[in-house]
C-alpha cells in the first residue's frame, strides 16, 4: 500500500477493539512476555481522521466511577484523579510519510507532556480492522513493552 492509499483508508471514524502491551527484552518480544491491557479487557475508544489532515483519539476504561455531583468543576481531587487515570485523549494533525506509518502531531492532550510532540505509529490493515502499533517499545506500567491498538470502522 502506498502512503496515499493508507491516508485514504484512515479517513473516517474507528472504534477501539483492544489495546494490549507485551513485555520485551532488548527490544524483542519475550516468549511468554507479560501482556497487560492498560485500559482493561474491554476498553472503549474512538479515533477519527479527517480528509484535511486532522485527528483525534479518545480511549477510556469502561465503568469509571461517576462523580458524586453532576458537574466537572465540583469534582473532588480523588474523583478528578480517578477520571484522568482511566482516560487518554489527544488531537492535532497527522501525516502518512510511508506506506505503513502514520504520525500524529499532538496539539492538545490530557497528558501535557505529549503537547508539541509527534507520535509515530506503525499502521496495518487487516480486512475491516486497523492495527496501530508503537514503532519502538515504550515504558508501560514500569516495563518496556510493545503497544498494539486494534480498531474497527465505527
Amino acid at each position: 500500500m502506498n502512503p496515499d492509499a493508507l491516508r485514504e483508508h484512515l479517513v473516517g471514524a474507528w472504534r477501539l477493539v483492544s489495546y494490549r502491551a507485551t513485555a520485551v527484552d532488548g527490544g524483542e518480544v519475550v516468549d511468554g512476555g507479560e501482556v497487560v491491557e492498560p485500559f482493561g479487557p474491554r476498553p472503549q475508544g474512538l479515533i477519527t481522521y479527517t480528509p484535511s489532515g486532522h485527528m483525534s483519539a479518545q480511549i477510556m476504561r469502561p465503568l469509571r466511577p461517576r462523580f458524586r455531583r453532576g458537574r466537572l468543576e465540583e469534582g473532588l481531587p480523588g474523583e478528578l484523579a480517578a477520571a484522568a487515570t482511566g482516560y487518554l485523549a489527544y488531537g492535532g494533525t497527522y501525516e502518512v510519510p510511508e506506506d505503513d506509518l502514520v504520525v500524529h502531531h499532538v496539539e492538545v492532550s490530557l497528558f501535557p507532556n505529549w503537547v508539541g510532540t509527534a507520535l509515530t505509529r506503525v499502521a496495518a490493515r487487516d480486512g475491516g480492522t486497523l492495527r496501530l502499533s508503537l514503532r519502538e517499545p515504550a515504558l508501560i506500567w514500569g516495563t518496556r513493552r510493545t503497544g498494539v491498538l486494534v480498531w474497527e470502522r465505527a
